[in-house]
């Protein structure tokens, strides 16, 4: 019979390069690069998972990591206080603030420090790039990371060219080298659509990043273009993906994209580990129907036992401990 298909699948090729459990792995950039780390995070990987909050244009993805790499601090005059006394930085998310300047200062430099820190060890970099646009701060004529919903009339709004976003990112790339000479970079465009920007100028502003990953990935090695973009509107070209907003993937598609980008950079080994680790999840999530029975006492000792047999190779002890705390909770029987 004849094989019916219900989509078109991405072609990805595997890559010849694999991270595994030993590996350490920075994820940077918009909302589907702490995605994509949680997920990671989630199988026990050694993940820092996006530390400087969401940003999603690649110039300003750039500055943030030329920064750490340099050792310098943010821009003093990005610095910015609101009518609720609360202080904030334009090039980094509203979830990083501060009731003081100074404090403020503090929390950004010690969150760069251990991104340089971070940087020297890693193994792969993964970088998600959301949207093309930029703001540009009319005061310094500096293209910034968040605007912090202050009126327009503070910004302009341009579209990056494909340029503009090449020179950036390889002149980070050059520097990353510097640092980490077997650093792997993956590069990627969010699947999240930015309609506030309008349909046909979201796709304007997708293609002009593609092209940017295109250049870059032809012409280093060490880079590669992994495609959650085109899986979610070509591959999963249904609403039923997205969450009720009809921008954000749901979470069967978000884990429909991390399955294809496991069999693409994860080694073997570590996905029979990850697939293992699925197993261990559901027994440790179960809850008993009759409380405090012999049976019970027996399958948490049971899962205690897989738990410590699986610590040669990855960090359980937080849910060691937790199942030391329920078999410390049963009377004696």
């Amino acid at each position: 019979m004849r094989e019916i298909k219900l989509s078109t699948e991405v072609a990805i090729t595997p890559s010849d390069w694999k991270m595994d459990h030993h590996s350490k792995i920075l994820t940077v950039g918009s909302c589907f690069a702490e995605v994509l780390g949680t997920q990671l995070e989630g199988y026990k990987f050694d993940v820092l998972n996006n530390p400087l909050g969401t940003i999603f244009n690649p110039l300003t993805i750039c500055k943030t990591l030329d920064l750490a790499l340099d050792e310098r601090g943010p821009a003093p005059e990005l610095f910015l206080k609101t009518p609720d006394d609360i202080w904030l930085h334009h090039d980094f998310h509203s979830s990083i603030w501060s009731n003081s300047r100074k404090d403020l200062e503090v929390q950004l430099s010690g969150k760069l420090e251990n991104l340089r820190a971070f940087i020297t060890e890693a193994d792969v970099l993964v970088i998600t790039l959301g949207t093309a646009y930029g703001y540009r701060h009319k005061a310094t004529n500096m293209v910034i990371g968040n605007c912090h919903k202050l009126p327009a009339e503070h910004f302009i709004r341009e579209l990056l060219h494909p340029d503009q976003i090449s020179m950036a990112m390889e002149q980070l790339i050059q520097k990353l080298l510097m640092f980490r000479r077997n650093l792997r970079v993956v590069l990627t465009i969010s699947p999240v659509r930015h309609t506030k920007d309008t349909l046909p100028l979201n796709q304007v502003s997708k293609s002009t990043l593609r092209l940017a990953c295109h250049r870059l990935a032809e012409k280093y090695k060490h880079i590669t273009y992994f495609p959650s973009y085109e899986i979610m509107i070509d591959e999963l070209r249904d609403y039923r993906f997205y969450k009720s907003d009809l921008i954000h993937p749901n979470e069967l598609a978000e884990e429909h994209i991390f399955q294809i980008f496991a069999r693409s950079f994860i080694s073997q080994g570590s996905v029979e580990l990850m697939e293992e680790w699925d197993k261990i999840l559901s027994t440790i999530n179960h809850r008993p129907l009759h409380g405090f029975t012999k049976s019970h006492l027996k399958f948490l000792k049971s899962v205690w036992s897989k738990l410590n047999e699986i610590s040669r190779k990855m960090n359980v002890a937080d849910e060691m401990e937790e199942i030391e705390r329920r078999i410390g909770e049963f009377p004696v029987l």
